[in-house]
């Protein structure tokens, strides 16, 4: 019998960090019950090819494995693009990040990044007093030109009587959610994916579900003003926290931009 060496535990290290990180965004998308259903299936699998050597049912399970990885490609790809962009996401690399930029001189934009914060914050407590609907998403490091191509490209500097105006009640645009990336307003009136999450509060419509939606499939932020309410909602890495306040929205959002 060979001795458990060094290796051994490396790859059992490798393999249990990369089954938690599956976990953990199959669980903020809402699929952790397949995801133990997948689970379940391998260790069958393994358990009855390699263990008790049963060639019938392991050549049986062999065919199923090499046809259900095509089969889960299919059904979670946003999942899997979504694990290999946070795989090789820059916040995951921030020492050697911070060792290129100081090298090439390279201008840290955190700085310009905050400009932004302000005027959303203000259009956002702009519109819970009027009572005006309003979905705004603001994108990480997953893009979301899909998303953007459903919608008007505006492309325009952040403002909050721009943001206001696009959600005013009779402008085209009003129902569709609003995107912003790289510090701009990139596109209006754009469709988002809907989460099916069942612990969703009744009290919460189309643009909550919307919002906890693109934040399960991606690893954007989502505000919520609701048209019902004027409450103010914020969604981020599958949870959405309701009743924010001005403080708290501002909080919420400096940190995204001190997280990039």
């Amino acid at each position: 019998m060979t001795p458990f060496g060094i290796k051994d535990a490396l790859d059992v290290i490798i393999v249990a960090l990369l089954l938690f990180y599956l976990y953990r965004i199959m669980k903020e998308s809402g699929t952790i019950n397949i995801f133990f259903g997948v689970l379940a299936f391998i260790i069958v699998w393994v358990v009855a090819s390699e263990i008790f050597e049963m060639r019938l049912i392991g050549t049986i399970l062999d065919k199923v494995m090499s046809i259900g990885l095509i089969i889960l490609v299919i059904l979670f790809q946003d999942q899997i693009k979504r694990f290999l962009v946070e795989l090789g996401n820059h916040k995951r690399w921030h020492f050697l990040r911070n060792i290129l930029r100081h090298h090439r001189g390279h201008k840290d934009h955190s700085a310009d990044a905050r400009r932004w914060v302000m005027p959303i914050v203000y259009s956002c407590m702009s519109m819970s007093k009027s009572k005006t609907g309003a979905l705004i998403v603001i994108e990480q490091s997953i893009p979301l030109e899909n998303y953007e191509k459903t919608g008007d490209i505006i492309d325009a500097a952040i403002n909050s009587r721009l943001i206001e105006n696009i959600f005013f009640k009779n402008s085209p645009l009003h129902d569709g959610a609003l995107i912003i990336a790289h510090d701009r307003i990139k596109a209006a009136g754009c469709i988002l994916p809907v989460s099916h999450d069942t612990n969703i509060p009744r009290s919460m419509g189309l643009r909550h579900r919307s919002a906890l939606g693109i934040s399960q499939a991606t690893d954007a932020a989502a505000i919520v003003v609701s048209e019902e309410t004027g409450g103010i909602s914020f969604a981020y890495k599958g949870k959405i926290t309701s009743r924010m306040s001005s403080t708290d929205l501002e909080h919420r959002l400096s940190q995204l931009v001190q997280d990039e």
